[in-house]
């Protein structure tokens, strides 16, 4: 999957069963999986809330999933297939859903990510996170959590 050819798009209903099944297999992988399809076509049809997929050849290689509320945005969920890592993806989705929030007059992310995914962990820290804490056993009762958070007025070198 090669960068120039990624495009950015909202997702529609269609991709609601795509989004659910990459999120089961990369996201909550060992964990009871909880973004259902409907879950995920919830979101797609909420007002305030952005699912954005990154699609090459008509090819589904990422997404993410961003709620906005009054003050704050909150990265629900990102993912990129295994076939489309390397390329970018992740960071072009994270942009362009910081741009938005901009827009929006939205000036901070929250987000949570699976304690011992440092892959993940690392990038975040790339695109501006901080930690702001550990939230023991978030995830099904199993396991734990960091919780990050981005300060969009803050420049970051990403």
């Amino acid at each position: 999957m090669a960068q120039h050819t990624v495009s950015l798009q909202l997702a529609n209903r269609s991709d609601a069963h795509s989004i659910a099944k990459m999120s089961a297999a990369l996201i909550e992988s060992g964990l009871p999986p909880t973004w259902t399809e409907a879950r995920v076509m919830w979101h797609i049809k909420h007002k305030e809330s952005i699912v954005l997929v990154a699609r090459s050849a008509q090819q589904l290689g990422g997404f993410a999933i961003m709620q906005f509320g009054d003050d704050t945005a909150h990265l629900n969920l990102l993912a990129v297939s295994k076939h489309a890592r390397r390329h970018r993806i992740a960071t072009q989705l994270l942009t362009w859903l910081h741009e938005t929030a901009m827009v929006a007059g939205t000036f901070v992310v929250n987000l949570e990510l699976r304690a011992q995914n440092i892959e993940a962990r690392n990038f975040y820290r790339s695109m501006g996170y901080r930690e702001a804490g550990l939230l023991r056993r978030y995830y099904s009762g199993i396991e734990d959590a960091i919780r990050m958070s981005r300060d969009l007025t803050v420049k970051t070198c990403a």
